[in-house]
Formats: structure tokens, C-alpha cells, sequence
């Protein structure tokens, strides 16, 4: 199998190849899965033609939705990218102020006395 330079340069390119139709298929599948404008009878038939004419279906989906396909993609980046904003706002927890007048309301209920004030107030601005 390996007897020559040109054998290990053409297993390469085949791996590449292979590697590239199964990202390619995988990207269609899930941009008919992620369309909800189509109906489920065209989803079975562009599938249908995925498994028996991969390449020359492959290359006519991304010809006929190609548009649609990056838009939607698009959109499903934007959804994401809110979606990680929200939860790192919920996360990040609350401000300094706030921080303050929770400890500022800890010390007028008598919880903690001047000093973990002052302590828990530097840690605030910090």
C-alpha cells in the first residue's frame, strides 16, 4: 500500500475528498432539517437523492438553496450568539453597586460590623 511517495500523496487526497463529502453531506442534511419552509415530502426527496446521487444532488442543492442555506445559517449564528450573550449576563452576576448596598444593608441589620463592611466594600471595587 505504501510503496511509494506518489501512493501516501494519493491515499492523502482520497481521505481529503472523503472527508469533504461527509462535511458537505452533514452541512445539507442539517440545513433541510433547520428549514421550515420546505415541506416534509421535499425534505424526503431531496434525502432520498442524497443517499442513491450524492455528488450531482449535493451539487444541485447547493446551486437551487445555496442562498437560503447561508442566510440560515446565519441566522442560527446570530440566535447562538444571543443566546451566549443572555447567559453571560446571567452569570456575571451583579454589579458593584449592588454588591455595596447588599453589604452596606448587611451592616445596618447588624450582620456583619464596620470592618467586613470596609472588606467586603474593597472587594466590591476591586
Amino acid at each position: 500500500m505504501w510503496d511509494s511517495f506518489w501512493d501516501f500523496i494519493w491515499y492523502t487526497v482520497v481521505i481529503f475528498i472523503f472527508v469533504a463529502y461527509l462535511m458537505m453531506l452533514f452541512w445539507i442534511i442539517s440545513d433541510l432539517f433547520r428549514d421550515r419552509a420546505l415541506s416534509g415530502w421535499w425534505k424526503a426527496v431531496w434525502m432520498v437523492f442524497l443517499i442513491f446521487i450524492p455528488w450531482l444532488t449535493a451539487l444541485v442543492y447547493l446551486i437551487a438553496r445555496g442562498p437560503g442555506m447561508s442566510r440560515r445559517a446565519a441566522e442560527t449564528q446570530s440566535q447562538m450568539q444571543q443566546q451566549s450573550d443572555a447567559y453571560i449576563r446571567s452569570v456575571a452576576g451583579k454589579s458593584s453597586a449592588d454588591q455595596i448596598a447588599d453589604a452596606k444593608a448587611l451592616l445596618d441589620a447588624g450582620t456583619i460590623d464596620q470592618q467586613e463592611f470596609e472588606a467586603l466594600k474593597a472587594k466590591a471595587l476591586s
